[in-house]
C-alpha cells in the first residue's frame, strides 16, 4: 500500500517532490519523488539506494539535479532502519544486500508499479542495486554504481575502522541521529559490524553480476577511501552485456556530492547512448 500521492508528483505542472510511504511485510519505507516540468512520464525513472549510514536527506540537492539533467522522474527511499523508514526488524544479516533486493526493494517496486526503472546506488547501495537488477532483469534498463564495493578490500576495512573510531567522538552519534533518530546506534552497527565481521569477508557481487542483461557504468573517485579502483574495473569487466568504469579525478567516496557535474555527465552520456 501506498500512503501519499504518487500520481501527483507525476502529473504536475512544474518541478516538484512528493513524500510517501510504501508499505512492506517488514515495516514502512518512506519515499520521494522528484519530478522535471518537461519529463516525460514514459521513461524509465532513476531509483536511487543509499549507502550505508545514508538516507533520503543526505542525497541532499543531487536528485533535482538528476531529474533535470537527465528529464527524469528520480525516485529515492530509506531503507528498513534508516532515517524515516520504520526500525529494521532485529539484526541485520549477513546476506543483508541480496536479500533486500529480493525483500524490501521488491516491495518498493510492486508499490510504486515500477515496470521499468535505472538502478543507481552508492557504496552498499551500488551492490544492492546490482543485486535488484538481477532479481528484475527484464525491467532493469541500466545500472549506475556510485562507489561502490564489489567485494571486501582490505582499504575498506580500514576505512570502517577509522570511521568506527570517528564515531567515539564526542557529538559525533548526535550528528547521525538528526537523520536518523533513535535507530542511529543500529545504523552504525549494522555497518560497522556487520563489514568487520569475519564471515562477511568472502562477500562478493560476482554471481549477481553475471545474472545483469543491462549497461553497467561505474563511478568512483581516485581517491576514494573505502576502496581502490579494482571496484569499478572489476564491475565493468564482469558485467555481461556492457561495462564502463568512470573515475574521477581528485575525488573520494561521495563522487555524487564533491563532483556533481562529473557524473551527470557520465549518467548522461549512459542513458543518451542507450
Amino acid at each position: 500500500m501506498i500512503r501519499g500521492d504518487l500520481s501527483g508528483t507525476f502529473g504536475a505542472a512544474g518541478f516538484g517532490s512528493t513524500d510517501l510511504f510504501v508499505d512492506t511485510p517488514g515495516g514502512r519505507l518512506f519515499t520521494r519523488v522528484w519530478r522535471e516540468l518537461h519529463g516525460a512520464v514514459e521513461v524509465a525513472p532513476i531509483v536511487l539506494i543509499h549507502d550505508s549510514l545514508g538516507c533520503v536527506e543526505l542525497w541532499r540537492d543531487f536528485p533535482t539535479k538528476l531529474a533535470r539533467a537527465t528529464g527524469r522522474p528520480v525516485i529515492a527511499y530509506d531503507r528498513l532502519g534508516y532515517g524515516k523508514s520504520d526500525p529494521y526488524p532485529g539484526r541485520l544479516p549477513l546476506d543483508f544486500i541480496r536479500r533486500q533486493a529480493r525483500t524490501e526493494f521488491a516491495a518498493l517496486r510492486d508499490g510504486l508499479r515500477l515496470d521499468r526503472m535505472i538502478l543507481f546506488g552508492h557504496s552498499v547501495g551500488g551492490g544492492m542495486a546490482v543485486a535488484a537488477a538481477a532479481a528484475y532483469p527484464d525491467a532493469t534498463e541500466a545500472v549506475i554504481t556510485v562507489a561502490a564495493q564489489a567485494f571486501v578490500e582490505d582499504r575498506t576495512i580500514a576505512g570502517i575502522r577509522e570511521a568506527e573510531a570517528a564515531f567515539g567522538a564526542p557529538g559525533q552519534m548526535e550528528r547521525l541521529a538528526r537523520y536518523h533518530g533513535e535507530k542511529a546506534r543500529w545504523v552504525l552497527d549494522a555497518w560497522t559490524k556487520t563489514w568487520l565481521s569475519p564471515e562477511f569477508a568472502g562477500w562478493t557481487i560476482d554471481d549477481d553480476l553475471s545474472s545483469l542483461r543491462c549497461p553497467v557504468l561505474a563511478i568512483h573517485g581516485d581517491h576514494d577511501e573505502y576502496g581502490t579502483r579494482r571496484h569499478p574495473e572489476k564491475i565493468a569487466t564482469l558485467a555481461p552485456v556492457y561495462g564502463q568504469a568512470a573515475i574521477i579525478g581528485d575525488c573520494g567516496h561521495t563522487p555524487h556530492r564533491e563532483k556533481p557535474e562529473n557524473v551527470l555527465r557520465v549518467v548522461r552520456a549512459l542513458l543518451n547512448s542507450n
